[in-house]
């Protein structure tokens, strides 16, 4: 796909997406909607891929969404055309026309197979904020401004937001922001633990290409993607039970692994470790998650 809402640059083993649409503060539409999921389709294929950081063109990280067709912005009968409909006339909410385009760009964010890093260069409302929720890291230069605006707009939080953001910053932090709907700085994220660093704006993405190098530089790819996946999905396991099943196996299938023998004897020889298994080719299948629920 040629990209024209966001920027795709690949350098040493780290791939930077710039959201860049800069003359609307990179408002999120569907085009960049579909670009984003593209990306990320793109970088779980491509093993030279080790780390992703995301980021804005100009001023603002993302405005949130593009509000140009004034009143009928969120209405999906008037933009998409209407929904099915039941006889007795109520909404089919299995179709996909119903469907949320931020909370379809976090679902797949979510699924992703390497680490991703948020570098917020500047505002970040409504999708501009929600679709940070699903990336693992988040830094903000201090230029940058947070807003949860949805209660202003008299809609509602979207990009599956409900569920990352309690448990990110906690519920009650999360309702605080979301009943007010107002716009917060940097530091108040940081204090919220929304962003885990705020920096000057200069050294906002050599900040987060220095993490960027350091997740990529001495891991093994397979590991580092199954620790995200293990890490994100045990947040709604209902028992530790559920966790120890996956650890487990784990430790069975990666310690009979090439990168596992070459990972101790690169440590006992005193020598960088060679981890030659691939993400694209290498992951192991005993994960229930692989194979996805169909949207219903």
């Amino acid at each position: 796909m040629a990209y024209e809402t966001i920027k795709y640059e690949v350098a040493e083993q780290i791939l930077t997406i710039t959201l860049n649409r800069p003359d609307k503060l990179n408002a999120f539409n569907a085009q960049m909607q579909a670009e984003l999921i593209d990306a990320f389709d793109a970088a779980d294929k491509d093993d030279n891929v080790r780390a992703i950081i995301v980021t804005g063109a100009g001023r603002g990280f993302c405005a949130g969404a593009d509000l140009s067709s004034g009143a009928d912005t969120f209405d999906r009968d008037a933009r998409r055309g209407p929904v099915k409909r039941f006889a007795d006339g109520k909404v089919d909410y299995s179709d996909p026309q119903v469907r949320d385009g931020g909370g379809q760009v976090t679902l797949r964010i979510f699924k992703c197979l390497k680490p991703v890093i948020a570098a917020v260069n500047g505002p970040a409302v409504g999708i501009g904020v929600t679709m940070q929720l699903a990336m693992d890291i988040r830094i903000a230069s201090d230029a940058a401004r947070f807003g949860f605006v949805f209660s202003q707009r008299g809609i509602v939080p979207e990009a599956a937001s409900s569920w990352f953001l309690p448990r990110i910053v906690g519920i009650s932090q999360a309702l605080e922001w979301c009943y007010s709907g107002r716009v917060f700085p940097a530091q108040e994220a940081l204090a919220g633990r929304l962003v885990s660093k705020v920096v000057a704006p200069d050294d906002l993405l050599p900040t987060a290409r220095a993490l960027a190098r350091e997740f990529a530089a001495k891991t093994a790819p397979v590991s580092v993607a199954l620790i995200r996946q293990m890490m994100w999905r045990m947040m709604g396991a209902d028992d530790p039970m559920e966790a120890h099943k996956v650890d487990s196996r784990g430790i069975y299938a990666r310690g009979r692994s090439g990168d596992v023998k070459e990972g101790v004897v690169s440590f006992l020889e005193k020598r960088p470790a060679q981890f030659k298994d691939k993400v694209s080719t290498d992951m192991p299948d005993y994960f229930p998650w692989w194979t996805e629920r169909e949207y219903k």
